[in-house]
């Protein structure tokens, strides 16, 4: 079975495609002796980039690690294991099982059917409240890498701007020993040195004059502008010297919301972008660099500033093309079909918050990353709701004050109890397909009532956070039916006229639902998955995205003067 990569897809069995519950990998590796032998003064670390979704892990038959989430990184330290063993072979086993419960996130749960007149005995389904494959396996990459006994831990910036002068502020943390020195120096892109500090504490403040701001796609002829923070530590102990070296891109910028705008270094930021999934053919969830580089090139193309991981965490390989390229991002954890009222209760909270820790962490020192989402279309109606997300999300902005926070709703402004702790209101609506289907003749008043009765409640800017319609590549209609694409140009076109209404006055942005068709379970709803993207599975445009490349690159233009042969996407 190839790592990375979903299973569900790669054999003929029908069986494993649809499999729930563990699954085994197992590989052998021959560590240099170099890495291992006592004298080296060094740590070798197992990591696992994702695995969906509870993960254990064994070398050479002795656990290691357990890992309960999909999406996210974990690591073990497994220096003594291998050090023990007699042999540079050793034996790497990693059991991984994709049942969702009530507790899990996103949630789920197994449902026994005892009628045995139409199901073999202990027949069992999966259910889900979310649309979209729940593909399993090792999703992202398995490595080994080594420290010094004495290493770099972590490493936290957060930048600010002030009139003319930006601020990089870090805390660098190490571990193995009290007793160590600390040099940073900061580089440009051309790999001068702007600023640097020799033997300085673990935490400090660099102060650049007129600096290199890191500013969005569209928004600045030099976009997604990044220094280099070198981390160099040293530290002596029973006559060893340890040395630890760390290299971080940092982008300088100041990120604020008010009542009616998101600002970014001080100026509004309109977001014109597009909702995506990890999903491909074979692959599923698996990370695959051309599909990688295949999106951003189309997103480019496009003339989309950004993007909503929905609903989950992406590959870290994504979020640095985030950074490189100024492409923003709202960073949303697995908390995706949050229904079931057993869902809300602490349990379910100790693990959400612990989620959340995890994602911040990782993803703490982006600065394409301008807001976390911490759920998409709970059942926020709910009595339970309000102190979920109010506990939620204070936990959130106490891990990092300098961005704001969200969750994404499909609630009714008069029913919603977690909006409040909100600071930007992320709202979906598919008007005219799952309600009044096929009536275009609706959206804009139905839209018109949406914005205004958020805003007059809350009076907090909003994002048209999803919308869109299914359409079949190549089905034609005129008049336009549903899953003609006629009839999605039709619905985008409607909502574009009220977008255009009030982004005169609090509308912030809005994120077409879906960039690409990808993978669901089989229903009688779909058709061979979700086929509301812009682009099929294989990234071919239907005629969605011609229509909102042309709308996005007029709103990038009406922001700033930047010619549609920027950077040579014609």
């Amino acid at each position: 079975m190839p790592v990375p990569a979903s299973y569900n897809d790669i054999t003929q069995d029908p069986n494993l495609k649809n499999f729930i519950g563990w699954v085994w990998y197992e590989n052998e590796v021959w560590v240099p002796r170099c890495w291992i032998s006592p004298e080296a003064g060094k740590r070798v670390v197992l990591y696992v980039g994702s695995a969906h979704y509870f993960a254990v892990v064994w070398v050479n038959g002795i656990q290691v690690a357990f890992h309960e989430g999909g999406h996210l990184p974990f690591e073990a330290d497994i220096t003594k294991i291998i050090q023990s063993s007699p042999s540079p072979q050793h034996r790497i086993t990693i059991a991984v099982n994709n049942t969702l419960t009530p507790y899990t996130l996103p949630p789920g749960n197994i449902e026994y059917m005892t009628d045995t007149k139409r199901y073999p005995r202990g027949y069992f389904v999966q259910i889900i409240q979310f649309d979209f494959f729940n593909y399993a396996g090792i999703h992202r990459p398995v490595l080994l890498y080594t420290t010094p006994n004495v290493y770099i831990e972590d490493v936290t910036v957060v930048t600010d701007v002030v009139g003319v002068t930006g601020f990089i502020n870090y805390k660098v943390s190490i571990s193995g020993s009290t007793h160590f020195t600390l040099s940073l120096t900061l580089r440009d892109q051309r790999g001068q040195v702007v600023a640097s500090i020799i033997d300085g504490p673990p935490f400090g403040e660099f102060k650049l004059l007129d600096p290199n701001l890191w500013w969005p796609y569209l928004m600045h002829e030099n976009p997604g502008y990044l220094y280099n923070l070198e981390v160099h530590m040293k530290s002596k102990n029973d006559n060893t010297l340890y040395e630890d070296f760390y290299t971080l891109p940092v982008g300088i910028r100041k990120v604020q919301v008010t009542k009616t705008q998101f600002l970014i270094n001080g100026k509004p930021f309109y977001f014109h972008g597009v909702n995506k999934h990890e999903d491909s053919d074979m692959r599923g969830k698996g990370l695959d660099w051309s599909v990688i580089i295949k999106d951003f090139n189309l997103l480019r193309w496009l003339g989309a500033n950004s993007f909503r991981t929905s609903h989950y965490p992406y590959a870290e390989e994504i979020m640095d093309l985030c950074d490189k390229y100024g492409i923003v991002v709202i960073d949303e954890c697995p908390g995706v079909g949050i229904k079931n009222p057993l869902s809300f209760g602490n349990k379910s909270l100790a693990h959400h918050l612990a989620v959340m820790k995890e994602l911040v962490h990782r993803d703490k020192n982006r600065p394409s990353v301008v807001m976390w989402s911490v759920a998409n279309e709970p059942a926020s109606a709910l009595p339970q709701a309000g102190h979920y997300f109010k506990t939620l999300i204070a936990s959130t902005k106490a891990m990092d004050p300098t961005r704001p926070v969200t969750f994404v709703t499909d609630t009714d402004y008069e029913t919603d109890k977690g909006v409040q702790y909100t600071d930007v209101i992320c709202v979906n609506s598919y008007f005219s397909w799952y309600h009044d289907s096929g009536h275009l003749e609706i959206i804009q008043l139905q839209l018109a009532n949406q914005f205004e009765n958020w805003y007059k409640k809350y009076q907090k800017p909003i994002i048209q956070s999803e919308y869109g319609a299914d359409t079949i590549a190549g089905l034609h209609s005129d008049p336009p039916v549903m899953f003609t694409e006629e009839y999605q140009r039709a619905v985008m076109q409607e909502y574009f006229k009220m977008f255009d209404e009030k982004r005169k006055d609090y509308l912030i942005g809005e994120l077409i639902w879906n960039f690409a068709d990808f993978m669901t379970a089989q229903s009688v709803t779909r058709v061979d998955g979700n086929k509301k993207g812009i682009f099929t599975r294989q990234r071919q445009p239907k005629m969605a995205a011609f229509i909102l490349r042309d709308r996005y690159w007029k709103l990038a233009n009406e922001a700033r003067n930047i010619s549609q042969r920027y950077n040579g996407y014609q």
